[in-house]
């Protein structure tokens, strides 16, 4: 049994839904390997899956479809962002107010338990700084107030995508020493305490203690706790330094989310994205494939003796 991460390198969510309920649908998906592009097969049935975790800015058809998911043995949570930052750091991002109103209604649909709000990352710059974060935050957890019970954070890291996206946006942006960091975060956790959040941080071990927990954002002892029948352990497989995260799978692909988000590590570009997904096939196996594989079969070997990809015209 694998947990399924849908997914850090994309929104499935807003994008992609009909892609996912139709490979929910059949018990399986396939996704490929960025890096060697092996085609690997991934079973999506309930008794297969510890559990499906989701990275959202706007859970779109899946808040409607929740309930039914749930009733058909999935379990599954949501990481779920809201931050709010200014154009152009968030060039497409959903209006707050109806992230807010969608955020509410899939706390209302699956409980406030299984939806993680994400301030993440946490970014300095002329136009966000820190007293910025004060007064958004304070904002934002108000709005969210009694839909979560946790809320993940962590600083941006500044890979090398990341950096040249700002550059070309016109960004600059500032690294906060430890002591500032530290004293920015003990004023969000003062903020969201009485709204009943608890900070989790994301691989920023410095900030933890002091009532900020260390985040594991893919958990399989949130799986364990919420559904008390799982008896399982995963071994840890970080993602990046100081990473709590468990051994998952995720079947997304990079480049293939388009709201904009400069500081995003996933996306090289906006037009990128935008390409990819007027190449989305929603009946596809697979999220994405290169033109080139396109009218091509891709062979693999599931445990249920399908032996191809579909062919793309």
């Amino acid at each position: 049994m694998r947990i399924i991460s849908a997914s850090r390198r994309t929104d499935i969510p807003a994008f992609y839904a009909p892609w996912l309920l139709g490979c929910l649908e059949q018990g399986y998906c396939h996704w490929i390997n960025p890096y060697d592009g092996q085609v690997n097969y991934v079973s999506l049935r309930p008794e297969d899956c510890v559990g499906i975790v989701f990275w959202t800015r706007f859970p779109g058809l899946l808040v409607g479809q929740a309930r039914r998911l749930a009733g058909r043995g999935y379990r599954f949570y949501f990481q779920f962002t809201i931050t709010d930052y200014p154009a152009p750091l968030e060039t497409h991002k959903p209006k707050l107010d109806r992230a807010v109103h969608a955020f509410r209604a899939l706390a209302d649909a699956i409980s406030p338990e299984r939806v993680f709000w994400r301030y993440d990352p946490i970014l300095l710059s002329e136009a966000t700084p820190l007293s910025y974060h004060l007064q958004k935050f304070e904002e934002l957890a108000q709005a969210l107030e009694g839909a979560t019970r946790r809320c993940y954070f962590s600083i941006i890291d500044l890979y090398n995508k990341t950096q040249r996206n700002l550059r070309q946006a016109g960004i600059a942006v500032r690294q906060p020493s430890l002591e500032e960091r530290r004293a920015l975060i003990r004023d969000l956790r003062d903020l969201a305490m009485p709204r009943g959040i608890t900070l989790y941080s994301c691989c920023e071990d410095d900030l933890v203690g002091e009532g900020v927990e260390k985040a594991h954002c893919v958990d399989s002892e949130v799986f364990c706790r919420l559904w008390p029948e799982l008896k399982v352990q995963l071994p840890a497989r970080p993602t990046r330094a100081q990473c709590g995260c468990i051994e998952s799978i995720d079947i997304g692909a990079y480049d293939t989310c388009i709201f904009g988000c400069v500081y995003c590590y996933a996306t090289s570009s906006r037009q990128a994205a935008l390409e990819r997904l007027r190449a989305h096939d929603p009946a596809d196996t697979v999220l994405w494939r290169p033109p080139e594989w396109r009218g091509r079969l891709l062979p693999v070997g599931p445990p249920d003796g399908a032996s191809e990809l579909r062919v793309l015209p």
